[in-house]
């Protein structure tokens, strides 16, 4: 009976061991995985945080030039009701060549004119034609590299490549969170100041924001 419980002893430690490795594992994958995005977002939480003090002038550029005719005919008015598309691919490439800006993306398209918005992060862009005369108006404009990180905080107008990353990027947090809580668990019991800190660490937010926002 003795053996049997030493053996049942010694599988119950192994499984604790083998667990305990797993978390620490998990935990700085977790972590090395998250790391330069967590600084990222770390630091444009301050910057957000003060976005007035830190974000410099927007600098505007703008652009006029005119359509060549064997472009223009591609794009000549016609009756058809208004409507979102791409331009044609010729005419894209003219733009991004003679403007500096992308011609690519939904442009809206009237009866009189077609204009193309490219909002990205840091800055605001757009491209009108005029089907007619075919006047070509750009604008281009740019916040800073600093309003650039902040809006790739936010995701605003950053695609879908940046999305998917914010999102694994999530998972990862959440999992260095979550295995981080697991080993404070497993080490509270020789760290007494463990659940106070993490019942401070709850406290103060919800403290602040009971009291102070209205």
């Amino acid at each position: 009976m003795h053996g049997q419980a030493r053996i049942q002893a010694r599988k119950v430690k192994n499984a604790k061991a083998f667990w305990l490795k797993q978390l620490h594992t998990w935990h700085w994958v977790s972590s090395a995985v998250s790391l330069i995005g967590l600084l990222l977002f770390a630091f444009t939480g301050i910057t957000l945080n003060h976005a007035a003090d830190v974000e410099g002038a927007p600098q505007t550029i703008e652009k006029s030039v005119t359509l060549p005719t064997g472009l223009l005919k591609q794009i000549a008015p016609d009756s058809l009701p208004d409507a979102k598309k791409p331009l044609p691919p010729p005419i894209a490439a003219w733009i991004e060549r003679e403007t500096g800006q992308s011609g690519k993306g939904d442009a809206e398209w009237s009866a009189d004119d077609i204009y193309l918005p490219l909002p990205r992060p840091g800055g605001d862009g757009w491209v009108s034609i005029d089907r007619a005369s075919g006047d070509v108006t750009s604008e281009s404009t740019s916040r800073g590299w600093i309003s650039y990180l902040n809006d790739l905080h936010k995701g605003r107008n950053a695609g879908s490549a940046w999305s998917w990353f914010i999102d694994i990027f999530a998972i990862a947090c959440f999992l260095f969170a979550l295995t981080g809580l697991l080993l404070l668990y497993l080490h509270a019991k020789r760290r007494p100041s463990t659940w106070p800190l993490v019942a401070a660490g709850l406290a103060i937010p919800a403290i602040i924001a009971i009291i102070f926002i209205h």
